[in-house]
């Protein structure tokens, strides 16, 4: 049930990747690119967190996927600076 449920949070979190990435192709507004690289960045920690917990099971992944989180977020966290400054 694990196996289902990881890989339905990383297929979701590309999905909302791509679907911002593509609004942003559309508009260009810019806090959609922001959102859209915070959610590839959250779909590649999911992809981590299968790799860790189902794949590499004798392999400690955690502070790669929580690297890979917090660049997620940072990147979603300055883009709302540099949009609020606009």
């Amino acid at each position: 049930m694990e196996r289902l449920i990881y890989g339905l949070c990383a297929l979701t979190s590309a999905a909302c990747a791509w679907l911002l990435l593509r609004g942003y192709l559309r508009t260009h507004f810019r806090l959609l690119l922001w959102s859209g690289l915070c959610f590839v960045g959250q779909a590649l920690n999911n992809v981590l967190l299968i790799l860790d917990r189902l794949v590499f099971t004798m392999t400690d992944l955690s502070t790669l996927r929580l690297a890979v989180a917090l660049a997620a977020v940072l990147l979603l966290l300055g883009g709302l600076i540099l949009e609020g400054d606009a």
